[in-house]
């Protein structure tokens, strides 16, 4: 018998998807992706090189649980030049990959039945990890017309005697949005006044266009800070998602049971990914890579946002971060697609596979009008895709 924590875990919307486009690339039919959730940039050759020297010297035993020394000095350094934070090593937590230190991060604040605020559209693990932590998740809906971003006022509306966390995801994962400073502050005064921790998840912090910055809720005040757990990785800044780093940086209580908890689940990340973090972190290379694939990724937002905005019956609120598109695609509900009724995001990309272009239904991350376009992926591709999108649209009856 399955447990009950493990069976009420949903299984991915876009696994369908998934499964159908590659069985139609299989068969020699072209078929244009956009559900590309990594940068399409191959790991830098510096950061390749110092994982062959870890391999070299024998850098291939355990570490501490909670990551290698050097790593953790190296991320402190990184939180004080580019968010204004000050951390100890004992502070950091270095684990498999972002979505593990999630997982650690909201089992050590989640008790059995205690809320959890999430702003809708999310990432689809979320409300997950808080199931599997015992906990409750209290969507908020957010409006396009505000960017999907939740406002203070919303926040402190959903605020319950139970609430003991608000899971905040700046730049975002699925709509690009990019909260300012200012209403981060204003976000924090809520949780401030009502005494709920954060868990912010900045993994896509250094991937920012059109004059956005990114600001860390941490840095608004020292209560916030000892009341904030920052989750971030190697992953999309340094194009590493296959490397498995991810870290927080939390107070050290938090920090502690965070490592306690790793330590038997699954120890120490990989020795050879984080001797290889260390490079990638205090190399001068990697300010030139970062910006290069930020400016990459600019032009493909801004290509293919001038594309879409031609598209009748498609809306989409502008993306100020990481590499996706939210597009509103409730304007062909109620049209037909070769007899096939196209009623929400999940038909939609069904009848969309059909025209040779593959994207992410909505409904996966709480918004069923709504997919999700990545742009990791070549500008050729963006234009193919794009015109059989147009194409697709047009021939709805």
């Amino acid at each position: 018998m399955i447990s009950k924590k493990v069976s009420n875990i949903k299984p991915s919307l876009t696994l369908e998807i998934t499964a159908k486009a590659k069985k139609m690339k299989a068969s020699g039919i072209s078929v244009i992706g956009f559900g590309a959730g990594e940068p399409d940039f191959n790991t830098p050759e510096y950061i390749i090189n110092a994982a062959k020297h870890a391999l070299d010297i024998g850098f291939t035993k355990y570490t501490p649980a909670s990551g290698m020394q050097e790593l953790k000095v190296a991320i402190c350094e990184k939180f004080k030049n580019d968010n204004g934070l000050i951390y100890e090593p004992s502070d950091i937590v270095v684990s498999s990959g972002a979505k593990s230190s999630l997982y650690h991060a909201i089992c050590a604040l989640v008790d059995d039945g205690d809320e959890v605020i999430l702003p809708s559209p999310y990432w689809l693990t979320y409300p997950e990890l808080v199931s599997l932590a015992g906990g409750v998740t209290v969507f908020v809906e957010t409006k396009p017309e505000n960017g999907y971003k939740i406002t203070a006022e919303e926040f402190e509306n959903a605020i319950t005697a139970k609430t003991k966390c608000f899971i905040l995801n700046s730049p975002n994962n699925p709509t690009g949005a990019v909260y300012s400073e200012e209403e981060i502050k204003s976000l924090a005064k809520v949780a401030e006044k009502h005494g709920i921790y954060v868990v912010s998840d900045e993994i896509y912090e250094k991937l920012v266009y059109g004059g956005a910055k990114h600001f860390s809720i941490a840095a608004c005040s020292e209560y916030m800070k000892e009341h904030t757990v920052i989750v971030n990785g190697m992953s999309k800044t340094y194009s590493m998602t296959g490397w498995r780093i991810g870290y927080v940086a939390a107070p050290n209580e938090i920090a502690k049971a965070i490592s306690s908890m790793q330590s038997h689940t699954t120890s120490n990340a990989c020795s050879i990914a984080q001797y290889a973090s260390v490079e990638a972190l205090q190399s001068d290379e990697s300010a030139a890579f970062v910006s290069k694939m930020q400016q990459v990724f600019d032009e493909r937002r801004k290509y293919m946002m001038q594309r879409l905005s031609d598209i009748d019956g498609l809306k989409f609120a502008e993306p100020q971060g990481a590499f996706y598109i939210f597009v509103d695609v409730s304007g062909v509900f109620g049209k037909t697609y070769e007899g096939q009724l196209i009623g929400g995001s999940l038909a939609f990309a069904d009848a969309a596979l059909k025209k040779g272009v593959a994207v992410v239904p909505g409904a996966a991350f709480g918004n069923d009008n709504c997919i999700r376009l990545s742009y990791a992926t070549s500008m050729d591709d963006i234009k193919e895709g794009l015109n059989r999108i147009a194409e697709f649209v047009k021939e709805l009856k």
